[in-house]
């Protein structure tokens, strides 16, 4: 970019999988700004300073933030709190652990009814297989596998809830933090900042589900170039109409518009002419729209035409 566009006081937004030491230093070395995510890890570094409800600044309505200097003042670090986000976390939490407990109840309950020794590696197998397809919860649990000479099966499982990953769990769901070498940006310019990349990635979300342009390899650079030039034209509109919506206080999701208008169609009317001949009068109309069609074109101001010109192949 730097060779392309020049250098510029520009600020590089990226997520915590670029927040390695080498690119903080590549970017560090000539003296280029930075907003990064940084990985959860880092999250038992600040604990003290979460747990902490001092300081903390509501800058939305489900966001709240605690701007912190780093130890040697060259960076900045901003805890931040998301309650959409708590949810979010903790029903995933919730839905794993269950899931879990399912499981271990269900290898439990075949262990006990076993009828012979059953083989201990085997067992535990199962059990690193469990905790694998659901490892955000993994932890939560202590496990154990004793030996039980008084059951056919030779062995008894046993687990138990882990306090401490409840409370840890109850601390950082919704959290994150954001690094910067930006000194004296205010902890809402540093959040809006880096808000900017979640943006971009729904506009690629949004291009690949709702507009449904998938990459495709072409072998031209013309062809490339004009594959890019629709999806940013498809993408523009997409957010004109999302602009066009809010401002009708329809919300903030074209998709509903467009699921809602597309069930509105045209028909052909063809008739017979009086004449004798085999020539026809072909009519194209729109059909009425529904209550509920009617009133989101009455917001976004629209009108539909009665009826449409006819395509050039039609014969009168």
């Amino acid at each position: 970019m730097e060779a392309r566009f020049g250098r510029a006081h520009r600020v590089w937004v990226m997520d915590r999988g670029m927040a390695s030491a080498k690119n903080l230093a590549w970017l560090n070395a000539m003296g280029r700004h930075y907003v990064i995510g940084t990985p959860r890890e880092q999250l038992h570094r600040f604990a003290p300073e979460m747990a902490d409800r001092t300081n903390w600044r509501q800058i939305r309505e489900d966001v709240e933030v605690k701007l912190l200097k780093g130890a040697a003042g060259e960076e900045t670090f901003l805890l931040c709190r998301s309650a959409e986000r708590i949810e979010k976390e903790r029903a995933m939490h919730e839905r794993f652990s269950q899931r879990i407990e399912e499981g271990l109840q269900s290898l439990a309950r075949r262990i006990e009814k076993s009828k012979r020794r059953l083989d201990r590696g085997l067992i535990e197998r199962q059990i690193g297989r469990l905790l694998q397809r659901n490892s955000r919860a993994a932890a939560r649990y202590s496990i154990s596998i004793t030996e039980c000479r008084d059951a056919p099966a030779q062995v008894k499982l046993q687990w138990t809830r882990r306090p401490e990953w409840s409370d840890w769990a109850r601390l950082s769901e919704g959290a994150y933090i954001l690094r910067s070498n930006i000194v004296d940006w205010s902890d809402e310019e540093l959040w809006k900042t880096y808000i900017q990349l979640t943006e971009a990635e729904a506009a690629f979300r949004v291009h690949k589900s709702d507009l449904a342009i998938r990459p495709i390899w072409h072998h031209k650079a013309g062809r490339i170039q004009a594959h890019i030039l629709i999806c940013f034209l498809a993408y523009v509109l997409w957010k004109t109409l999302q602009q066009w919506q809010s401002r009708a206080g329809l919300g903030n999701s074209p998709r509903t518009i467009l699921t809602e208008l597309s069930r509105i169609q045209s028909a052909d009317i063809v008739l017979p002419l009086a004449d004798g001949s085999k020539r026809e009068l072909r009519i194209r109309c729109v059909i009425r729209p529904e209550r509920e069609q009617a009133l989101l074109l009455q917001y976004l101001g629209l009108s539909l035409p009665e009826r449409l010109r006819p395509p050039s192949t039609a014969q009168m």
